[in-house]
Formats: structure tokens, C-alpha cells, sequence
């Protein structure tokens, strides 16, 4: 048994089905992007998706995709690491060495309510509720960036508390 298993099997058996729903869902929404299937996407987004953005303002690519100002042929995401925390699902993935990118996605009863898009960004995520996860992490810190390329560039830094 991995450090990891241990991990998954001190949290209760609802929050881990939870978790690998919500997996799939954000999962089924990249592959709906990366076939075009608008349709299919938008049965995974509240109408009221509250979305926030750091980045270049040129690199907004997934709300433009989302709203249908672009297409996907412009900017495709290719997710290279999937992790659900919670009621979270962060996204990372990276495109060549110039692009680096974070999604961080809130689900709410297996529909997307709230979106982050992180751009060229260090993330860092913290555990900030008031009781502390089911599952204590060193330091609080739940999730942090593994940008291949890290070490031969300079990225802004943000820590993202949930």
C-alpha cells in the first residue's frame, strides 16, 4: 500500500465517490471541448458560472472557448495532471515552454458552479476552512504546481485558499 492509498482510505467512502464524480465530470467536459461538442459541455455549467481569471488578458482562451468566442483549434488544453480535493478538481497542464496553465473547477451537486483560470501562474492551494479538511496536510497546503520547466523560469506565485 502506497503513502497515497493510506491517504484515500482515512476519508470516508461518500467523499471519495464524491471526488471521482467530480473527476469525471471535469474529465468528460475537456474531452466535450476537445471533440467540439459545445452541447455536451454545457449540460456540466451552472447558467451562473462565477469565473475568475489571472493571466495575460490575451490568454483568456477556456471563457472565450465557454461563451463561444473562439473555438478550440485556437488553444487546445491538453490536461496533464487531474486532482480532485473536496469538491474541487484542479487542472494542469502546459503547452511547449512558454504556456503554463491551472484550472481549478467547483462542483456542486455534479454541476460546475465555479471556475478559476490560472496562466503562467505558480498556484499553491491551502486548506483555509475553519475545522480543517478530513485529511490533514503539512502545512495546510493541499495542492502546488509542477510545471516541468520551473526551474528554467520565473513564475508569478498565488496561494488559493479553499
Amino acid at each position: 500500500m502506497s503513502a497515497n492509498d493510506a491517504v484515500v482510505l482515512a476519508m470516508p467512502v461518500s467523499d471519495v465517490n464524491a471526488e471521482m464524480q467530480n473527476k469525471a465530470i471535469v474529465d468528460a467536459l475537456y474531452k466535450g471541448l476537445s471533440n467540439g461538442e459545445m452541447e455536451t459541455v454545457a449540460r456540466f455549467i451552472a447558467s451562473d458560472l462565477e469565473w475568475w481569471f489571472h493571466g495575460p488578458p490575451k490568454c483568456q482562451h477556456m471563457m472565450r472557448m465557454l461563451t463561444g468566442e473562439s473555438s478550440q483549434t485556437k488553444f487546445r488544453f491538453e490536461p496533464r495532471n487531474i486532482e480532485a480535493i473536496g469538491d474541487c478538481v484542479i487542472i494542469e497542464g502546459w503547452e511547449g515552454a512558454q504556456v503554463y496553465w491551472v484550472h481549478v473547477w467547483t462542483l456542486k451537486d455534479g454541476v460546475i458552479t465555479q471556475f478559476r483560470e490560472y496562466f503562467n501562474t505558480w498556484l499553491t492551494v491551502t486548506d483555509t476552512s475553519p475545522y480543517g479538511r478530513k485529511i490533514r496536510h503539512e502545512n495546510h497546503t493541499l495542492w502546488r504546481s509542477h510545471p516541468r520547466d520551473l526551474f528554467n523560469r520565473s513564475l508569478p506565485g498565488l496561494v488559493l485558499g479553499i
